[in-house]
């Protein structure tokens, strides 16, 4: 958390606000966020107008002229927040790690109360190599049930701890993990070859679905997310098992579970997602 709804929410915060303007100096209150010395970031970016942000994956992506890109994981409570002109350092910015000033006098902050994720400044094709050792993103039209399908079949991992590497699928967390397979009716812990077409055909539906609904409403904020403007997201009352243990599912009434394992909690109705294949997962 933040997962690709949150990152892509504040992608599309941060373009109205930041694309154009060019910067003057970076200030960096806490260098362990840096993947490179303090030195280097600001000398890189000095000077450097923007011109594009994107998202890959959980990476919110500022494009720089000059070939260059910051490359910001968001990490676990990371956000990126512009202020206009004039106006103080933002006061939603209660942890800031990373100032980036604007000649005109705006300013973008990474704030990250816990600081586990990243800024750095690498070339386009430094970028590029390591975008691509990420997975496919889970909304191109590339990523088809049959694909998701022939890459499952190559695992013996859990099917939830499979969906977390973002090296097999780029951008789904834990949160949009535990609603996609609930989704489909798929246990959590099953082995992934062990998902059959039909069933990969309803993961596929059920990724997409999630996820594009927690675009729309902004993504899912449970305690530190806030988009580019300072906004919570609204998804979290629509979810129907992250975080729900002890409620009752609200497809069959039976209690939802949480089981931890590979250092994660899931979530999962044992009614819907059985361990074993006794029933048709739902589209």
């Amino acid at each position: 958390m933040p997962e690709l709804p949150e990152a892509e929410t504040i992608v599309r915060g941060l373009r109205p606000a930041i694309v154009g303007r060019t910067i003057r100096a970076t200030r960096v209150l806490h260098a362990d966020v840096l993947r490179q010395p303090v030195r280097s970031l600001a000398n890189k970016v000095r000077d450097r107008t923007v011109v594009a942000v994107e998202r890959r994956a959980k990476n919110v992506v500022i494009r720089l002229d000059g070939s260059r890109v910051i490359a910001v994981n968001l990490g676990m409570t990371g956000g990126l927040l512009p202020t206009s002109p004039g106006a103080p350092r933002s006061l939603d910015a209660t942890h800031p790690a990373v100032v980036f000033e604007f000649r005109d006098g705006a300013s973008l902050v990474f704030d990250d109360t816990r600081r586990f994720g990243t800024v750095e400044c690498l070339s386009d094709a430094e970028w590029g190599e390591r975008s691509a050792r990420m997975g496919p993103e889970p909304l191109d039209s590339g990523f088809t049930p049959e694909v998701l399908h022939a890459a499952l079949g190559t695992s013996r991992s859990p099917v939830r701890s499979w969906l977390l590497d973002q090296r097999r699928i780029a951008g789904v967390g834990n949160i949009y993990a535990s609603e996609a397979l609930h989704l489909a009716g798929i246990h959590p812990e099953r082995q992934a070859r062990s998902v059959d077409a039909g069933e990969a055909a309803a993961l596929h539906t059920g990724i997409r679905r999630v996820l594009q609904a927690a675009i729309d409403a902004g993504g899912t904020t449970i305690r530190d997310y806030r988009s580019a403007e300072g906004s919570p997201g609204r998804y979290a009352r629509r979810l129907l098992a992250y975080g729900r243990d002890g409620e009752p599912c609200t497809q069959c009434g039976t209690e939802i579970r949480r089981v931890v394992f590979g250092g994660r909690s899931a979530f999962y109705c044992p009614a819907c997602q059985p361990r074993r294949r006794t029933r048709r997962p739902r589209g």
